[in-house]
C-alpha cells in the first residue's frame, strides 16, 4: 500500500512537471510570437484641398467642336473631379440660341444645374470674360460693364456657385487705374452680396499681374465678398492675359511673391500648367513651392486644374496637371 501510494505521488508530480513545460514553452512562443516586428501602417491624409476642373483646359475641344460646352460636367466627372469652374466665352453660341438674351440664358443654366446634378459635381465658380473692364476709368463705360456682369451673379446663384471670376483691366497710371477698379469692385461685390455671391480677381494680365496693386486693390474695397483668385502662371504685367509662358513677355513679376500676397485675400486657387518636362514637372513653376504657399495660407478651398500646354493632349495635360499636384502636396511640412 505504502508503495503504491509514492509511485501515486511519483506519478503526479511528473504530470504536473510535464504541464508546467508545456505551458512555459506555450508562453514562450507567444513572446516570440509578440517580439516580433510589426509592420508601420501609414495612413494616407486626405489633401487640404479639393480639386475642381477649370473649363479652359478644355476651350480647344470646344472651340474647334469637338465637344459640348453642354457636357462640361459629365467630361469632368468621368476625369475623376468633384468640382467644375465655367468659362463664360464657352457659351456665346449656346446664348445666341433664342433672340431673347433672357430666354437663352434661363435655357441654357437648366441644362447646366440638370447636368451638374446627374453627375454630382460641385458648381464652383464662372469665369468671366468680355464682358468689359471693371477698371475702366470712363464712369458711364465702367457703369456699363457693371450691368453686363449682373447677369452672371445671377447664373451662379441659380447654379449654387460661390463665385464669379471677374478681369479688373483698366487704361490708366498705376494710380488711376487702382481706384477705379476700386468702385468697379465695390459697387458688382455690393449687388453679388444681394445674391450671396462672391467677385473675385484673377491675376490676368497688366496691373492685376503685380500682386501688390491688386492686393493694395482688394485692402481698399474691404468687403467679405470680394477677393482675389492667384493664377500660378498669369504674372506678366506686359502681357495681354498675363502669361509668363509668352515668348514675348517683357515684365515678369515674381510669381511666388505675387501668389504669396493674393492668397490672404482668395477664395479660389487656379493650378495652372504648361509644357511638362520629362519628369512631369513644370519647369517654369515649383508646384512643390507654390502649394506649400497655399497651404501655409490656411486655403482649404477648391484648387482649379488650368492646363495651358501645348505638349499634351487636353486630357493628358488635366491628368498630368493633377498629378504632379498631388505629387507636389505628398512633400510639403
Amino acid at each position: 500500500m505504502k508503495k503504491a501510494n509514492n509511485l501515486f505521488k511519483w506519478s503526479h508530480l511528473l504530470v504536473t512537471v510535464m504541464m508546467l513545460i508545456l505551458l512555459s514553452c506555450g508562453n514562450k512562443q507567444k513572446e516570440e510570437v509578440n517580439d516580433s516586428p510589426k509592420e508601420e501602417v501609414k495612413e494616407e491624409k486626405a489633401p487640404f484641398f479639393k480639386l475642381s476642373l477649370a473649363q479652359w483646359s478644355l476651350n480647344k475641344a470646344v472651340r474647334e467642336g469637338g465637344q459640348s460646352p453642354l457636357d462640361f460636367a459629365q467630361k469632368a466627372s468621368e476625369l475623376g473631379f468633384e468640382g467644375i469652374e465655367y468659362v463664360s466665352q464657352l457659351y456665346t453660341k449656346e446664348l445666341e440660341k433664342d433672340e431673347d438674351p433672357e430666354v437663352a440664358m434661363a435655357n441654357l443654366l437648366k441644362v447646366l444645374k440638370e447636368k451638374s446634378e446627374t453627375y454630382k459635381v460641385t458648381n464652383v465658380l464662372i469665369m468671366v470674360d468680355r464682358e468689359g473692364d471693371l477698371a475702366n476709368l470712363d464712369d458711364k463705360e465702367r457703369a456699363q460693364t457693371i450691368e453686363n456682369h449682373k447677369k452672371w451673379v445671377d447664373a451662379a446663384q441659380f447654379l449654387g456657385c460661390h463665385s464669379i471670376r471677374v478681369n479688373a483691366h483698366g487704361v490708366g497710371t498705376y494710380e488711376e487705374v487702382a481706384e477705379a477698379a476700386v468702385k468697379g469692385l465695390t459697387e458688382l461685390s455690393t449687388y453679388a452680396a444681394t445674391k450671396g455671391i462672391n467677385v473675385i480677381v484673377e491675376n490676368h494680365g497688366g496691373y492685376t499681374s503685380n500682386g501688390q496693386w491688386l492686393s493694395d486693390v482688394m485692402a481698399k474695397v474691404n468687403m467679405p465678398n470680394c477677393g482675389t483668385l492667384p493664377d500660378f502662371g498669369n504674372f506678366c504685367m506686359t502681357e495681354g492675359y498675363g502669361s509668363i509662358n509668352s515668348v514675348e513677355c517683357e515684365d515678369p513679376y515674381d510669381i511666388y511673391k505675387g501668389v504669396k500676397e493674393l492668397m490672404p485675400y482668395a477664395k479660389a486657387v487656379s493650378a495652372k500648367t504648361y509644357d511638362f518636362d520629362e519628369n512631369g514637372n513644370q519647369p517654369k513653376i515649383d508646384y512643390t513651392k507654390m502649394m506649400q504657399i497655399v497651404k501655409d495660407a490656411g486655403y482649404t478651398g477648391f484648387i482649379g486644374v488650368e492646363y495651358e500646354g501645348d505638349n499634351l493632349s487636353e486630357v493628358d495635360g488635366i491628368n498630368a496637371t493633377k498629378e504632379l499636384i498631388l505629387k507636389s502636396v505628398a512633400a510639403l511640412n
